[in-house]
């Protein structure tokens, strides 16, 4: 097996086994691709003394994304000491095809007094503790079989509610067991976009033999960046009858809740 999910290559970042996804096995997973968004954003410098977290990623699925060679690219298109917002885009290097395109908004950092005294406001100001941990749990198998790929060999799941072949809601941990580019540590907005496009796999209310969902974009909302390998997700999959869906997680670290995701879904019959 390998031990990274794209290998640089001069100015381009080439895929292995483990960008695949469960769907086509010519194509990545979406979660690599948001990984790689994550990096790209994290590249651009921010102010002079400023530090920026990013508050919010949106990431467009333009089209399948073939397991080939992927050019990156920037842009600031908002500059500020306080806000800004910071585009990204993946391309095919080989023909310059455009498959991935994200956007970034990123909020200055600072110590801000909230009323935690306060009797009526201070309750709601507590988080939102974290699904049990996930140590002693049995890593969760996914039920579409496959070669090699992201799903199956990058990341370790471990459920605390439901299961992979159990339809509806369910909680988890995960950690990637590979860097997300050969030779780079993870950061903590890597794994959490890698990660948090399985949302809608694991939390599906129709059968990977019957329908299709799929999810050709991704938003992850953060309020602060998770410490440590593991992160945990709270999932939950909402179907309508005109072929469109809605995946949308909870996002914990061992502390307390940090974010949301959520997954606009394709939904049709196999």
């Amino acid at each position: 097996m390998t031990d990274a999910i794209f290998e640089p290559d001069g100015d381009v970042l080439v895929p292995t086994v483990l960008a695949r996804g469960p769907w086509d096995a010519t194509a990545m997973h979406g979660g690599p691709p948001a990984g790689l968004l994550a990096r790209a954003v994290e590249s651009v410098p921010t102010p002079d003394g400023v530090v920026m977290p990013v508050a919010r990623l949106t990431v467009e699925l333009l089209r399948p994304i073939p397991l080939e060679p992927i050019a990156v690219t920037t842009a600031v298109v908002r500059t500020g000491r306080k806000v800004q917002v910071v585009d990204a885009s993946l391309a095919l290097a080989g023909t310059g095809t455009e498959v991935v395109r994200g956007r970034a908004v990123r909020i200055r950092s600072a110590s801000v007094p909230l009323p935690y005294e306060d009797p009526v406001r201070g309750p709601l100001l507590v988080p939102e503790e974290p699904p049990g941990a996930p140590e002693g749990l049995e890593p969760g198998a996914p039920l579409l079989e496959s070669d090699e790929a992201f799903h199956r060999d990058a990341i370790d799941l471990r459920f605390t509610e439901g299961a992979w072949d159990e339809p509806g809601p369910v909680a988890f941990w995960g950690r990637l067991l590979v860097p997300l580019v050969a030779g780079e540590e993870l950061t903590p907005l890597q794994r959490t976009m890698a990660l948090s496009d399985m949302g809608n796999g694991v939390s599906g209310v129709v059968g990977f033999d019957t329908h299709v969902f799929i999810n050709p974009e991704l938003s992850v909302h953060l309020w602060r960046y998770p410490a440590g390998d593991w992160i945990a997700f709270r999932s939950r999959t909402h179907l309508g009858a005109q072929g469109m869906g809605l995946a949308e997680s909870a996002i914990y670290d061992r502390g307390s809740r940090l974010g949301a995701a959520a997954q606009s879904l394709f939904i049709d019959v196999r």
